[in-house]
Order: C-alpha cells, then structure tokens, then sequence
C-alpha cells in the first residue's frame, strides 16, 4: 500500500479577539501533526474533546487551510495554496459529519440533497443525476421511493445512511467520518458501522475516523492516532495499541473504556488536574501536568515521536524506560 494522505508539521491557530483594547491570542488547535494514511485502510483519530480531532478533519477535507506545515492529499500539495488543486481534490475528499440531524437541509427532499453535489462538481444531466442518486439510495440500504421524501420524515439512522449516500456520490477516494454514529442510539450504530464496512471493501475506500470512544475505534480502525492538547502522542496499530499501550494519556484513555464482560476490566487510572489552555499550553510535553511519570526534562523539552516496535510515541518515560 502506498499513503494517499501524508502530513508534516500541520498545525492550526486561531485568532481569537479577547476584548475591545486586547491583544487577539492564539488558540492553537492543531500543533506540528504528522502522520499518513495508507490507501484502503482506516486510521482512527481519537482523543477527549478539545483535543483538536475536529480541527484536524476539517483540514483534511480542505474546509480550513492549515496555518503551517505540509498536507499533501493524492499525490497534490494543497498546502501550496493553488486553488485548482483544491477544486480537483473536492470530489476526492469527502466528510460525514457528526450530527444528521442537522447536517440536512430540512426544507430540501432527500433526492435533491443526494444530487447538489454531482450539480456543482459534475456535466451530467439531470436524468443522469437522478439515477445516480437512486442506484446511491440502494447502496446505503434505502429504497427509491425515499428520494421524494423530506429529511423530517426519517430516523436518525436512516438520515445518517442519507449523509453517507451525499458524501458517495462523487466517488471519493477517501471518507473523512467525524463521530458518525455518536448522535445514534447504542441499537443503530452496529447497523451504520457495518454499513460503513461493507461501503469500505465494495468501493475500496480510505477511512479517517474521528471518535472519542475507543469502543467503537476497536472494531473498525487498523491504525490509531490519539491526540492530546492537539498534538499527536501516540500512533500504532490497533492490535498494539489495545494490548500494549505505550503513552499515559493512552493507558489512561483505555481504562475508561466501559468493558462488558467483567473479567476484561483493568484498574482504572484517574489523571489528575484540568486540561490545560489551549491558549497557554505548559511548557515541554504537553501531558506533563496530568502525567504521574513526569520529570524536570518533561517539564523543560518537548518530546518528539519516537518508534518502539511497530508503535510510535511521543514521551521520555518510554524513551527511558521509565515505563
């Protein structure tokens, strides 16, 4: 497999005003992120809120531009800035966004939804759209009389199913999935999450998918990246990541995790202290605050991903061997 997504040092910052006389500050979001993604494999994003998971899939669809660093998406560069590339990336990139109810325009049917987008980005005529938009309708599960009917009229589920169809229908090459069953009941979400699996080996898709609940990440991601004060910690396959965790905040996140059979809990580890500012970070590793294997270097130096085995991490306890 060769990396359909590669990216180097991306980070965001925004510029938030704190007052009419006041100096903006920097909300750094998203902070020297690199990774890359296999082609036809899914890379999990995952982290508590705040973390810059969100920030991150909007960069990677292009709806923000990264405010330094490299993204190169396809083989294109888009962090250079030429809006041609952008345009041609649109149909190679889509997203699935979290909530379905409110990702649907409810004052349009679900046909025209399914079709805006092959109406912006494509020459086909209108009958062409239609039965593109039907033969979409029967590959997320949905029957063809639904294309005449209203958003309001479906579950939560099935509006979900909608969204995915939209995001199809120009034939992307990866799918950007931003929490897309955690709006769902606990009963819809195997169905939405098998569908995805299904949509994923049938069109051979490349997934990102952005969760916080690592329950969920266990049965659909092949590699995981865990983000922390919007910097990447830990990046590993899953199978190394749920049996061997390396980083604390990990090792903490996955203690969290409710397991349903009994024998599978582990002790829980309860951090201590607040998430720090994203508007004032601490100094050196960012977890230092929280982390009970901090030291005076974690304090001062910030720590870079380092590879140990098949797992790369962020930390100097592991680096050492402290841990």
């Amino acid at each position: 497999m060769s990396a359909i997504v590669s990216a180097e040092g991306v980070s965001q910052v925004y510029e938030v005003k704190r007052g009419l006389f006041a100096k903006a500050a920097g909300l750094k979001a998203v902070k020297e992120a690199s990774f890359t993604v296999e082609e036809g494999e899914t890379l999990a994003i995952v982290g508590e809120s705040g973390c810059g998971k969100s920030t991150l899939a909007r960069i990677l669809t292009m709806i923000e531009e990264p405010t330094e660093g490299h993204l190169t998406i396809d083989g294109i560069d888009i962090s250079a800035g030429r809006s041609s590339d952008v345009k041609r990336l649109r149909s190679t990139v889509q997203i699935v966004f979290q909530n379905p109810y409110g990702a649907l325009n409810p004052r349009q049917k679900v046909g025209a939804i399914i079709e805006e987008p092959l109406k912006i980005n494509s020459k086909l005529s209108r009958a062409e759209r239609r039965e593109k938009a039907k033969d979409m309708l029967a590959q997320v599960g949905l029957r063809p009389e639904h294309y005449d009917r209203y958003p309001h009229m479906f579950s939560g589920g099935q509006r979900q199913r909608i969204a995915i169809a939209r995001a199809l229908i120009l034939d992307p090459k990866i799918l950007v999935l931003d929490e897309p069953v955690s709006a769902l009941d606990v009963s819809i979400q195997a169905s939405v999450l098998n569908l995805l699996a299904d949509l994923q080996d049938r069109l051979k898709l490349t997934y990102i998918f952005i969760s916080h609940d690592l329950s969920v990440v266990k049965h659909v991601a092949d590699r995981v990246l865990v983000m922390y004060l919007g910097r990447p910690v830990e990046i590993a396959p899953k199978a190394a990541l749920y049996s061997e965790p390396k980083h604390p905040y990990t090792k903490a996140l996955l203690s969290a995790t409710p397991a349903t059979n009994p024998d599978d809990r582990g002790e829980r580890i309860r951090l201590t202290g607040e998430l720090p500012s994203p508007f004032d970070p601490p100094p050196g590793c960012s977890f230092n605050p929280r982390c009970p294997h901090a030291n005076e270097r974690c304090r001062t130096e910030r720590p870079v991903l380092t590879e140990h085995g098949p797992t790369r991490v962020a930390c100097f306890a592991v680096d050492e061997g402290r841990i």
